[in-house]
């Protein structure tokens, strides 16, 4: 998760007001899919959410949950699993936790507070390669599952005006060239891994490709000011979307975005890929369906916030403001 972040989703003002950092245990409680939670995904065997106060929720049939045993309280907003068993969560405090047991127990592999930084997400390539990325430019690498993560600064995202600056600096004051880098960048929101291609969408209309495994990065051309916070990759193409509803898509073997017509001002949060279709999950409990670039509309009765969500059994399972909700979706 100093300077807040500037976003407007109600997803990352969830996470301003209520980040808590804290080393001690989530709290145990009677429903725990009741409450706020930011991420949702399916590991292989069990259905893994994350959100306030260090909550994890596990399920095999979205129905029934259970509250994982979590060592922080820190706001959680992202989940990630390589294998059935083996998982990785992150959150607010810079903090990266790891599970060996498909989600039932967890382990800290970072935790700093003094950071002052939420992670936003988290993607992993296989059991060892993988990043956390989040606000200001943080980003985090490990190729040893976790077991160590290295900083990243990404210099390709540094503003035209700020090159020649940050240069001196690093010559003339290393450690004021240190404390510089820790916000000039914009923040990074979400990743998409694709074989050896990461994209990387974030604010300020943010929105990047790696074709090496995060090597080397290439920053698009801006077609849109604001923040994206979410990214998908369906067959071949490409959907990147974000604030007030702004949905943009491209093949993969064309830089050209194109803006698809959504017909509600509700921020994006994320996107699911169910067949041939693929459903952006807003806030007021919206859900846009693409098609073609033809979008569909329909809200939630409850009108909550969605922030991800998973297709099991032909149901859409939903992380929102107020926990689990599960619906129907289209055959």
């Amino acid at each position: 998760m100093i300077k807040k972040l500037i976003a407007t989703s109600l997803a990352v003002l969830v996470m301003q007001s209520e980040a808590v950092g804290g080393a001690a245990e989530a709290l145990i409680v009677a429903h725990p899919e009741t409450t706020l939670l930011t991420d949702i995904t399916h590991s292989g065997e069990n259905i893994v959410a994350v959100g306030k106060h260090g909550s994890i929720v596990i399920s095999k049939d979205g129905k029934s949950w259970q509250q994982a045993n979590v060592p922080i309280q820190s706001l959680l907003t992202a989940v990630d699993f390589s294998s059935p068993q083996v998982g990785w969560a992150c959150g607010h405090d810079a903090s990266i936790l790891n599970t060996r047991d498909g989600g039932h127990t967890w382990q800290v592999q970072q935790y700093l507070p003094k950071v002052e930084k939420p992670c936003l997400d988290i993607e992993f390539v296989d059991e060892n390669i993988g990043f956390a990325i989040g606000a200001y430019g943080m980003m985090y690498q490990t190729s040893n599952g976790g077991e160590t993560w290295n900083k990243r600064f990404l210099n390709e995202f540094v503003h035209p005006d700020d090159v020649e600056y940050l240069e001196e600096l690093k010559q003339d004051d290393p450690l004021a060239y240190e404390e510089e880098t820790q916000f000039i960048l914009p923040h990074f929101n979400r990743m998409a891994i694709s074989g050896e291609t990461i994209y990387l969408a974030g604010e300020m209309g943010l929105f990047a490709v790696s074709e090496d495994l995060g090597a080397t990065w290439r920053r698009f051309e801006e077609f849109y000011s604001g923040s994206f916070f979410a990214v998908s990759k369906h067959n071949d193409r490409l959907l990147v979307a974000g604030l007030r509803g702004n949905a943009f898509s491209s093949t993969l073997s064309n830089d050209q975005f194109s803006k698809i017509a959504v017909e509600k001002a509700a921020t994006i949060n994320s996107i699911v890929n169910y067949k041939n279709k693929q459903l952006m999950l807003a806030n007021s409990g919206f859900i846009f369906t693409v098609e073609d670039d033809k979008v569909t509309t329909t809200q939630l009765q409850n009108g909550k916030s969605i922030m991800a969500g998973v297709v099991h059994d032909n149901k859409l399972v939903l992380a929102t403001e107020q926990g689990i909700q599960i619906v129907e979706v289209d055959h």
